[in-house]
């Protein structure tokens, strides 16, 4: 096994690996066609390296997606599927996060960054872990080997970094405030299952600001880098965790909850610039690391590197998961094809908007829209997150209809591409055990933070839950948090 190697001794010539992971964001760079947004630095790495437009979360939820990509294996197989639970719980055999293997082939591994909001260490795996320390599964659980500051010294590096500023905060505010050219909500352009109206458009130019201040921090990120040294020795891998929070994004399996933008560039011997539409899932990251360090994949492992492999093997579809978000249950399954995206509601008695409390704290959207349906303002495509109850299969075109407003499942000329997608969904889970399936309509899921907060909130402080009810951008959350904490 080789170990990292000091002194005068001759460099490793192995490249340090940079993974770059933007909280709750969608295609929503200007390099992905988004309207209003300036994003310079990740623009310039998707031209000069490999832009993909086709990839998949396992998972529409920041930690059971961050779980499957820790270990490269799909959450429902490794128990990991249900948010942020498990944590006293050691990954089952033979499962090990890729940093254990990182550091055992001679890496340094290092979790966030000095230069980005809050300094980028979120881990948030549904398994027992420790962030830092040695790892054996059994009395030792640390990911990484120290946080923050990258030196040469280091070499070679396996980095894995956060992007916090797009995760919906209390800092939202206060990016805009800050920005030289705030996004101009007069500019952007809404999908059309968005209500338009003026709070709905400063909230989504709002998060375009934080797209925006993300960008900022790459280019931090890579001046930090070539000061020292290491740029041009360094791959970096943009990828998002989940995508964007607002309706019909986040949490839900959707193309907008699932599709994140995937950006690998660095130097030409390892990276040649391409555009790639083959299908491609989020784990696929965690082997191409792993390959890129010279390491062996493990036999168990699923995800399919996308460089450091002459033959790149792309995937025919992804199959991707939702079960319990907090307070709120739920089981949703998706095939995603390049083409078409199927969607099997186990649970189609309950709607999509549960009245979830990280969407009343999280989404301006949900209570305006909320409001105008009270008022019978909402038809058609503004209308189909509020419907009472889901349909139990969902099938899309989603090329002739990108938003997936026409629901093809029941539309006899479609009949051959359902039975096709339905036979991909029953060939995987009949060659993989899918732990969501086997108690969805019986667990129960704990009472969240959020809905806590909501509930001292309405009756402590009426008049800011009011406001979030009229749709403002919320920016007190944490105060709130440590306010009742204090009670």
């Amino acid at each position: 096994m080789e170990q990292k190697r000091r002194g005068n001794a001759m460099p490793d010539s192995r490249p340090n690996i940079v993974w770059l992971m933007a909280e709750d964001i969608g295609h929503d760079l200007a390099c992905y066609g988004m309207e209003a947004v300036r994003t310079p630095v990740l623009d310039e790495l998707a031209r000069t390296g490999r832009k993909y437009m086709n990839c998949f979360c396992t998972n529409p939820i920041c930690s059971p997606n961050r779980s499957a990509m820790m270990v490269g294996v799909h959450q429902v197989v490794t128990n990991s599927h249900m948010h942020r639970s498990n944590r006293d719980q050691p990954l089952p055999a033979p499962y090990r996060p890729i940093t254990s293997y990182l550091r055992e082939a001679g890496y340094t591994c290092i979790i966030g960054s000095d230069v980005v909001l809050s300094k980028g260490r979120k881990t948030d795996c549904n398994f027992k872990h420790e962030q830092l320390g040695p790892y054996d599964g059994v009395n030792q659980f640390g990911l990484f080997d120290k946080g923050c500051e990258i030196s040469p010294e280091d070499a070679p590096f396996f980095a894995h970094i956060q992007l916090k500023v797009t995760h919906r905060g209390d800092w939202w505010n206060g990016v805009r405030k800050r920005s030289e050219h705030p996004v101009d909500p007069a500019a952007v352009k809404l999908p059309p299952y968005l209500a338009d109206t003026p709070k709905i458009r400063l909230d989504w130019a709002t998060y375009l600001d934080t797209v925006e201040h993300a960008d900022h921090e790459v280019a931090l990120l890579q001046e930090d880098l070539a000061e020292k040294g290491l740029l041009d020795n360094t791959i970096l891998i943009f990828i998002g965790d989940n995508g964007r929070c607002n309706i019909r994004g986040k949490g839900y399996v959707h193309e907008t909850g699932l599709r994140v933008p995937l950006i690998i560039a660095g130097p030409k011997r390892w990276v040649q610039q391409a555009e790639i539409d083959d299908v491609v899932c989020t784990n696929d990251i965690s082997a191409t690391v792993l390959q890129l360090a010279g390491v062996p994949l493990p036999d168990y492992m699923e995800a399919r590197p996308l460089v450091g492999t002459e033959h790149p093997q792309a995937r025919e579809y992804v199959y991707s998961a939702r079960d319990g978000w907090d307070e709120v249950n739920e089981c949703m399954r998706t095939v995603s094809t390049k083409r078409h995206a199927y969607i099997r509601n186990y649970l189609p008695e309950l709607p999509y908007d549960q009245h979830q409390a990280y969407l009343d704290f999280h989404r301006p959207a949900v209570h305006e829209m909320r409001r105008l349906r009270a008022e019978g303002k909402l038809s058609g495509p503004t209308a189909l997150f509020f419907a009472d109850r889901k349909p139990p299969e969902e099938l899309y075109d989603m090329v002739r209809d990108p938003h997936q407003l026409t629901n093809l499942a029941d539309d006899p000329t479609s009949a051959p591409i359902l039975a096709d997608l339905r036979a991909k969904m029953a060939d995987w889970q009949g060659t993989h055990v899918d732990l969501g399936l086997q108690d969805y309509a019986t667990r129960e899921c704990r009472p969240s933070q959020a809905g806590k907060i909501r509930e001292w909130l309405q009756r402590e402080k009426p008049e800011e839950w009011q406001r979030l009810q009229d749709g403002e951008i919320g920016e007190h959350y944490t105060d709130w948090a440590r306010q009742l904490r204090g009670q």
